[in-house]
């Protein structure tokens, strides 16, 4: 199981680690193992976040995500986005952009950094409004429930989560407006924040909301089909498939590939804390995106989101952590380190409170059963 599901993942890390060292050496085959480990680290939360999405999905869009999905996480965010960011930010061509990379990495750097504020409001948005739409739900089960109660009762308001965005957005561009004027006199990057982090907010809204359309009335007609099989069964008469499903595993993909863009945006920028080697990068930021799907797939498989009901939970805390870093890194750096030991360490929490909530249902239910079998034993035994 785990050999057919992480197969892939491990001959491309050994094909591409022996590139590496082929065509530029050690030094580069040690950066990209690194790079591979950082996005590893990084986008473990995404990893849980999309089994969550992916379990809803049957076996022919799991295999698509993990085949056309990674062709564009790979190819799509690790090396054609910083490639677009510099065209736009240098007002070159996608080809002049490469050479840009090649022949002078210090100033393509340059002008992926200078495109950091706009990056990190849209990527920041959009991974805010996840975790606002996760927190503000009254769900059964409740990890911290001193806290997601009130935020349940709380999220009855309507809007209330795409306002509080909003307040964010609007406290960072002003914060960031203030920073800029005092310190470099850039303020006019204010606006590209403001609108960077509108588009973000309205792209959640667009993709989730039409994954959340079509999810409903799947739903439903699965449900309606389900009573038509009970009742063509009764008379003796076949059921066609629903179309349905088509549509709403799109959508749910769709939502997917946005999602694992918004994830990649630290793990881009923090590349060029390691190296401003293009292919370098691309090559172990991809070996790490590749081991991300294979972890969400083996998520799922094996069930495990439902035997550790918080693991969601702390991947989702940890989706509003990167949001917060994001935002704040806007004006404010911070390290890699701690942004990927934040989503760690309250993965970690979540797994190990769902390992004691799981002891203690079994002790309890161990507690039920004692007495019974203890009535059935005759009195003279």
């Amino acid at each position: 199981m785990v050999l057919r599901t992480f197969g892939w993942s491990l001959a491309v890390t050994a094909l591409g680690l022996a590139f590496a060292a082929w065509q530029w050496g050690w030094e580069a085959f040690g950066i990209v193992l690194i790079l591979s480990v950082l996005e590893i680290s990084l986008s473990f939360d995404n990893a849980v976040v999309n089994a969550g999405i992916l379990k809803k999905m049957n076996a022919f869009w799991q295999r698509i995500f993990l085949t056309l999905g990674i062709l564009i996480a790979v190819f799509g965010m690790r090396l054609v986005f910083p490639v677009v960011i510099v065209a736009i930010s240098a007002k070159v061509g996608p080809v002049e952009a490469v050479q840009l990379a090649l022949d002078e990495p210090e100033r393509y750097e340059a002008l992926v950094t200078d495109a950091h504020p706009a990056i990190a409001a849209f990527g920041g948005m959009f991974l805010l409004m996840i975790f606002l739409d996760f927190i503000l739900e009254d769900r059964d089960i409740k990890w911290l429930g001193w806290l997601e109660r009130p935020l349940a009762k709380l999220g009855k308001i309507d809007m209330l989560a795409v306002c509080l965005a909003l307040i964010a957005l609007l406290a960072t561009a002003m914060t960031f407006a203030t920073h800029a004027h005092v310190s470099t006199g850039h303020a006019d990057k204010t606006a590209t924040v403001l609108l960077s982090g509108v588009a973000g907010l309205i792209t959640y809204l667009v993709v989730g909301g039409l994954s959340g359309y079509f999810e409903a009335r799947l739903e439903d007609e699965e449900e309606h089909e389900h009573e038509e099989e009970e009742k063509a069964r009764a008379e003796g008469r076949p059921v066609s498939a629903v179309a349905l499903a088509g549509k709403a595993a799109f959508f749910l993909f769709l939502y997917l590939e946005v999602l694992d863009a918004s994830f990649s945006f630290d793990g881009v920028i923090g590349a060029f804390a390691i190296t401003n080697h293009i292919f370098w990068m691309a090559l172990g930021l991809g070996i790490g995106a590749m081991y991300v799907r294979s972890i969400t797939v083996y998520l799922v498989r094996q069930g495990t989101l439902d035997d550790y009901v918080y693991l969601e939970h702390g991947a989702h805390y940890a989706i509003g952590a990167l949001a917060a870093i994001l935002l704040i890194t806007i004006q404010h750096q911070i390290s890699e380190i701690i942004t990927g030991l934040i989503g760690v360490v309250l993965i970690a929490a979540s797994f190990v409170a769902s390992v004691r909530r799981n002891k203690a249902l079994g002790a309890s239910e161990a507690d039920e059963v004692a007495p019974d079998e203890k009535a059935e034993v005759p009195s003279g035994a």
